[in-house]
């Protein structure tokens, strides 16, 4: 079960050189990789910081037509870091950009990593008509243990923030969303976008009895998770003035309203509760992963 996973540190190759507060991509060598590197590149550049390019050769997927022999494999793994390495900087030349193989499982490798960098990017395989946003088990599992925010980008995108709009997505009251917030306002500044800042509400429960009043009626709810958000986006406008900001509250379950939210966005910022069990990732989490239209951000919070 993916959500049950237990991650275990590893030592990973002494020739280890992310730095901190990197983008670190994570490459399998499938066609899911571009559009990560692409992103990656474009974050690195838009925040003046270094790019990681990260390849497990333990973990290359089974459809990666290569001997099984482990010359073979890191001789692959090289090519994919190559390639790679060269279309980041043909992207943004201006960026550092390291590369790094490891013989650590991919899981293993890019929660480490996760510890120092600034950011994560992993690729997936698109939208399918049964299937809709795939993850496999390594993104999910990172997703539920990185301990830096991480971006999930399909196939079918061709540049990072194709859209100048990006929604967060404003769950909790009080100060749990403030590193969502945090990040969701700097990619916004760092790539020139608007934060559509969304707030979702579902009246009290009834306890079974019945009532005849209209579902539009009584205004003073709506009028509070208003408020509620007006108040938890104040002190970030004030800290980027120059970003432009639509607040919307919207009556109806979570998932549905954020995805809705974002059909016409180019990222997609929610926040995930840290040590979860027994799954790693929630049930608003998981439904936004597989349905968005868009890439996820998804960052840990207390």
């Amino acid at each position: 079960m993916l959500g049950t996973r237990e991650f275990v540190p590893v030592a990973l190759s002494a020739r280890r050189c992310v730095m901190d507060g990197a983008v670190v991509v994570g490459l399998d060598g499938t066609g899911s990789s571009v559009p990560a590197v692409r992103w990656g590149a474009a974050e690195a550049a838009a925040r003046e910081l270094p790019l990681h390019l990260l390849h497990s050769w333990v973990s290359q997927p089974p459809n990666v037509p290569v001997a099984q022999e482990a010359a073979h494999k890191k001789r692959y793994g090289s090519e994919v870091l190559g390639k790679a390495e060269a279309m980041a900087l043909e992207l943004h030349p201006g960026i550092s950009v390291t590369t790094e193989q490891v013989s650590a499982q991919a899981v293993d490798a890019l929660v480490d990593h996760s510890r120092n960098a600034s950011l994560m990017i992993l690729g997936s395989r698109g939208h399918g008509a049964i299937s809709g946003f795939l993850l496999g088990s390594v993104s999910l599992n990172v997703l539920g243990h990185a301990e830096c925010p991480v971006v999930t980008v399909r196939e079918d995108v061709t540049a990072a923030y194709e859209r100048p709009e990006l929604v967060v997505g404003v769950l909790e009251r009080g100060t749990r969303d403030e590193v969502v917030l945090g990040f969701a306002f700097a990619a916004a500044d760092a790539h020139h976008a608007r934060v559509r800042a969304v707030r979702a509400w579902e009246p009290p429960a009834t306890m079974g009895f019945a009532t005849t009043a209209p579902a539009s009626s009584g205004p003073e709810p709506a009028a509070g998770e208003e408020k509620s958000l007006a108040d938890a986006l104040m002190p970030w406008r004030a800290k980027f003035p120059g970003v432009d900001v639509v607040e919307q509250v919207e009556r109806g379950r979570v998932a549905p309203v954020l995805l809705r939210a974002c059909s016409q966005a180019g990222l997609l910022v929610v926040g995930r509760r840290m040590h979860r069990s027994p799954m790693l990732l929630g049930p608003i989490v998981l439904a936004i992963l597989h349905h968005a239209g868009c890439p996820v951000a998804v960052v840990p919070r207390s």
